[in-house]
This record gives C-alpha cells, structure tokens and sequence, in this order.
C-alpha cells in the first residue's frame, strides 16, 4: 500500500480523486492540498474527505501526515515548484503532463529525482491502452516489415465538449498533442530528429493561441509522421488518441485508441492489420487490468517497489516528448522551419 498525498484540486484534479483512485486500491490517498478554500469544500463535499485531511500547502501536509507518493495535478506553471518541493522532501512524485513549461526546469527536476533516487513519472495514460501496446508490439518485431509513413488525425470541437482553457498558450501543441508526440514515440520505438510545425487560428474561436496545427515529424529510424490536429473541427471526432494509418513495407497498421466521450467509454481500441495480398484482419486486444489514468498510477506504483514496467514514462524518458512538443512550437514560430530536436537540448 503507498500512502499518497494529492496537490492540486481543480476540475481534472478532483476527477483524479473522484475516478482514479477508487480504480487502484493500492494507492491510499492521506492527504488533500490546494491553496483554494473552495476546492478544499468541494473535495470535501464530493469525496467525504475529513477536513483534518485537506490542507492549503504541501508543507502544511507533511507536518501532519506520512506518505511515499506525491501526485501532482496542478496547472503546468506549478509543476517545478510542487515537484521540486515533493522531490526534496523525499518522495516519489507521479507529475501531470506536460511534464513542465520548458526543457530546463524538467531537467532541474529529473536531476533532483536522480540526485534523490526517487522515482519521477510523468502522467502519460494514452500509453495505458490496448491499441498502443499492441502495435507497439507489431513494429517492435516488423510484423510487417519497416514503418514508411504514418498519418496521424486528431478532430474534436472544444468549445462544444467541455474545453475551457481558452487562454492557455499553445492549446493544440503543449496540451493536447503532447500525448500524440508521446504516442509516436512509444509506437515506432525511436526519437525525433527534427520537425516542421505551422499553426494557426482564425476569427470567431474562444481560443486565444492556435487551437490548429500541422506538422511533419521525422525519426532517427528514417521514418515519417505527418500530423494534423484540430480544436476547433466541425467534421466527425477522432478517437482521443487519434486515427492512426502507418504504412510499412509489407502492408499497412490502421488502429485508433481511448474512444472517451464525458469519461464514456463509446469504442473499445481498434487495431486493422492488412498485409500485401491478404485480406485485412482485426485481432482481438487482451484486455488490460488498469487502463489510462489508473494505468499510470499502476505503473507509479510498480516503480516504487523496484518494478520499472514496459514503457514507463520516467520523467528522463519524458524529455523527448516535451523536447518535440516544444520543437514544434519553435518551428511554428519560424513559419515552418525545420528544428532539430538536439537545439532545444542546447
């Protein structure tokens, strides 16, 4: 049992609460911190939490409580400060994405972690489904030859499904196509060299930064993936993760994965494997026993005792992702210029 202290109550943190932790019992929440008066009632109010359990600073928390596990599910900005403060207290810490605001404060937090010999985790629960893993599996072995090409689409109407950051920088890139860059990743089992962005807005949209984008991405295994997302599309949804066509050289892998509506499960994954000549099969996805956000905290958990799982993401492992991601938004600032991943390291 690892005893965790939660910071950060917000609508997603309080749904961390609500849905999260009921699904892994091994994580015992101990304490509850948000500097917020309101967001302390409301947890109180929603989870029955003791008010001698909710306190309005970590530091307030661990005068009065023991724990192994600190999780972070506060905005981005507060990300160094909450983690850096967790790490030098001792504890492990399971952080949210994106991971930071730059490549130098997760840096200074991976150091510290290492420097702590903790365990730093970055919250990403697109991995934690069937699809993912399983074509992960299939390009690991060249199921079907070298990945060429993928196509990724990524289509959801913002406005109209709940988003409300509307002031956040670079709503498309650092939000949410975070867990695609990471996808990519996990999938091709290879890094990014460089890319090209563009993104943009248009009149009308609540957003105030560019809740559309497109980009090419090119891998140190020579493989390409050209992406395209939107925040603002009046087409049919994707699926969470994205419509995923990757070419290989002897057929072609269409899967798509976390078809969630409101925490609605409406699709299971879906993978459609098509070798040359043959026709195209579906195979059935094992089921697995903690998906998503509970997949993470799992896998957290594991870590902990010394039981790093397949495609952990440590916040080291994590550097790459939000290397791409910030990249990305360097190359749209060029108008498209190409960026190699190694200039943002520099």
């Amino acid at each position: 049992m690892a005893r965790v202290i939660q910071v950060g109550l917000g609508l997603w943190g309080l749904n961390w609460a609500e849905e999260v932790f009921p699904q892994v019992p091994a994580a015992e929440p101990v304490a509850l911190v948000d500097p917020s008066p309101e967001a302390l009632e409301r947890a109180q109010a929603s989870l029955g939490v003791a008010p001698s359990a909710c306190f309005a600073s970590l530091n307030d928390a661990l005068k009065v409580v023991e724990a192994d596990l600190v999780i972070a599910t506060v905005r981005t900005q507060a990300h160094h400060p909450v983690v850096m403060e967790a790490l030098e207290a001792g504890f492990h810490v399971l952080v949210e994405k994106p991971f930071a605001s730059t490549i130098a404060e997760a840096e200074e937090m991976v150091a510290a972690a290492e420097a702590a010999g903790r365990v730093l985790m970055v919250n990403q629960n697109y991995r934690f489904h069937p699809a993912p893993i399983h074509v992960a599996e299939l390009v690991a072995r060249r199921a079907l030859g070298r990945v060429n090409l993928v196509s990724l689409d990524f289509r959801r109407h913002g406005p109209s499904q709940g988003y409300r950051y509307w002031d956040m920088p670079h709503p498309l890139i650092a939000d949410m196509s975070i867990h695609h860059f990471d996808l990519m990743r996990m999938v091709l089992g290879s890094d990014p060299r460089r890319v090209t962005c563009r993104t943009w807005n248009f009149g009308g949209t609540p957003f105030v930064y560019d809740p559309l984008g497109v980009a090419t991405v090119e891998f140190e295994d020579a493989s390409m993936v050209s992406y395209r997302g939107s925040w603002v599309s009046g087409g049919e949804n994707t699926a969470w993760a994205g419509e995923w066509a990757m070419d290989c050289a002897e057929g072609e892998i269409r899967w798509m994965s976390r078809d969630h509506d409101r925490g609605l499960v409406l699709n299971p994954d879906r993978v459609t494997v098509k070798r040359l000549g043959e026709p195209a099969s579906a195979p059935k996805l094992p089921p697995l026993e903690f998906v998503d956000r509970a997949g993470s905290l799992a896998a957290m958990l594991e870590a902990i005792e010394g039981r790093e799982p397949p495609r952990f993401s440590s916040g080291r492992d994590n550097l790459m992702s939000l290397a791409l991601v910030e990249a990305a938004i360097l190359s749209a600032a060029r108008d498209g210029e190409w960026v190699d991943i190694a200039e943002i390291f520099a």
